[in-house]
């Protein structure tokens, strides 16, 4: 199977962006960063310390998954960032379709805290990191999931992932 996306998922600052970028880089393929498909209210409603809801979650899901399916028309891989923590989220973005590869980047809550703190300008405030892990279902029974650490440089998750995703035959080696 070849992967039409590759959806880098994640609490976050686990880094979905910065890895999401070196891997679109290093496959040649376009990136996306979900949190663009935030409507407003949405990024709003998290600026101020309030966790999104399904209901608020859904319309972005669908946005992703029409951005996906507009790439996989077009016969253009996509490497898309989206934190995808619920296996329905998941299943969402799926909607059907075998040609996705979720890459769950995985720290420990310190790690990622201090990653966080360190952020500047991001509209996600470090309060919300509780819910994020409390909300996270880990991937790892579903067969299109890898898992990387983020414990590592992101040039070093980058090759990782690389290596998984070629052992796993979701793409040709880069």
């Amino acid at each position: 199977m070849r992967a039409a996306a590759i959806i880098v998922m994640g609490v976050s600052g686990s880094g979905k962006s910065t890895i999401g970028a070196l891997l679109a880089e290093a496959l040649g393929w376009p990136f996306a960063d979900a949190d663009g498909f935030h409507p407003a209210a949405n990024v709003a409603k998290m600026a101020s310390g309030q966790p999104l809801t399904d209901e608020d979650r859904w319309p972005w899901l669908d946005a992703i998954a029409a951005h996906i399916e507009a790439a996989r028309k077009a016969e253009q891989p996509v490497v898309v960032a989206c934190s995808a923590l619920r296996r329905a989220y998941r299943d969402r973005l799926r909607a059907g379709h075998k040609d996705l590869v979720f890459l769950h980047l995985a720290g420990e809550s310190g790690l990622i805290a201090s990653r966080q703190a360190a952020r500047q300008g991001h509209f996600m405030p470090p309060s919300l990191m509780a819910s994020q892990f409390a909300t996270l279902e880990d991937p790892a029974t579903e067969a299109d999931a890898v898992t990387v650490s983020v414990q590592a440089s992101p040039a070093q998750v980058v090759a990782a992932t690389l290596g998984q995703l070629v052992a796993a035959g979701a793409i040709s080696a880069p």
